[in-house]
């Protein structure tokens, strides 16, 4: 095993406090802290030391596949880390937004492949499921909850020109297509006037209480409507919620680890000042009601634990060493990314043992042996899926 150096990414809804903390840095920090990447995305690469300078890690795997992927990795994914691990920190929502499926991406990369990148929805030919695990407590807005409950609560607020979304929206999930594409495509020139009339309606309860909450952040924007059509998901540390193709969702505050397929493409839909393409969000939307987002940790050996998730890109496990647990073996083949997210870990791959404080990273190639962890701490290891 070998360090591994994250970039953070400093979006402006980034954390100030909670990656510096999770690293043992002073808080605030300078300036905000959204994600912290772990992985060989040529958008933010992570790097690795050679011959005293810092190497590209996409540049390693693009140049030698075979050592850092392995045969299987290589001949599914072709030369790239198929997986990107993140700790993402939120203090303010981040876009309402959702992502193709394998066969979207392809189709859609392709087809835009003349525009000027700032035209484009697709950045690469990739889908890009999610998963998040929380550190903290974290919210959440996550995947199409009950139409009639989502009707209620619009038409608590008493606004007599949301009165169309609300009828689709009691007809059940055959209603959901209209109601978002009735509140996205709502004319700009009213937008203002809508979100007046809701934010000052005399309706009391969560939904209204969210409500204006995203509307102080995000004045006018209608995205705000339609995240009272999800599910409002409030995490405990060790919780995670699965985002598949076609799942509108979006960060509300919180820590968490998330692990994905190795992709940039996200079509926002409101929320957020980045650009917006409702026609094709609502083309690759799934509009069928999601009953639970909600994944708890599965155990699979003393110490571990894992999410299961029907994806071959990546795979997450979480590791707990300690008194009752001193030592915890994983047979995963590589590559493999290790995350210390508490404590102190050591990891060893059979190339060489290292160890970890909380918030530092490593990663060992696919020539390396089962991975032994000992120490006092917690650990998430990400590899890809193909077992």
């Amino acid at each position: 095993m070998e360090p591994l150096y994250g970039p953070i990414r400093d979006y402006a809804w980034g954390s100030r406090s909670a990656i510096a903390l999770l690293q043992g840095r002073p808080v605030p920090s300078p300036g905000p802290e959204a994600e912290l990447w772990l992985g060989a995305h040529p958008g933010a690469p992570a790097s690795v030391e050679r011959a005293g300078a810092r190497v590209s890690l996409c540049d390693l795997v693009r140049d030698e596949p075979g050592q850092w992927l392995g045969q299987r990795v290589a001949g599914r994914f072709g030369s790239r880390l198929p997986f990107l691990l993140k700790v993402l920190a939120a203090d303010s929502p981040l876009s309402l937004q959702a992502h193709p499926d394998a066969e979207q991406a392809r189709a859609g990369f392709a087809a835009e492949a003349d525009r000027p990148t700032s035209e484009r929805n697709y950045s690469d030919p990739h889908h890009k499921p999610e998963l998040l695990v929380a550190l903290t407590p974290f919210e959440a807005l996550c995947g199409f909850r009950d139409p009639v409950e989502s009707a209620e609560a619009l038409a608590a607020f008493g606004v007599p020109e949301l009165t169309p979304v609300v009828d689709a929206l009691r007809n059940g999930p055959a209603g959901l297509r209209t109601a978002v594409g009735t509140l996205l495509g709502w004319p700009a020139a009213e937008r203002d006037g809508l979100l007046r009339a809701v934010i000052s309606s005399p309706a009391d309860g969560p939904d209204a209480e969210l409500a204006r909450r995203l509307a102080k952040a995000y004045p006018g924007d209608p995205g705000v409507l339609v995240a009272l059509l999800l599910h409002h998901v409030r995490l405990v540390p060790g919780e995670a919620i699965w985002m598949p193709a076609g799942n509108l969702h979006a960060y509300l505050s919180g820590c968490g680890v998330e692990i994905m397929a190795a992709s940039d493409n996200v079509l926002r839909g409101g929320l957020t000042p980045k650009r917006v393409d409702v026609d094709e969000l609502v083309r690759v939307l799934r509009f069928e009601v999601l009953d639970d987002p909600v994944r708890a940790a599965r155990p699979v050996a003393p110490g571990v634990d894992c999410w299961a998730v029907p994806v071959d890109d990546f795979a997450l496990h979480r590791v707990r060493v300690g008194a009752d647990v001193p030592e915890a073996t994983l047979a995963l083949p590589g590559p493999r990314v290790v995350l210390c997210g508490a404590g102190s870990v050591t990891v060893d791959d059979g190339a060489g043992a290292l160890t970890l404080a909380s918030g530092e990273a490593a990663i060992g190639t696919a020539a390396g042996e089962p991975l032994r962890i000992t120490g006092d701490g917690e650990a998430y290891v990400a590899t890809s899926g193909l077992r």
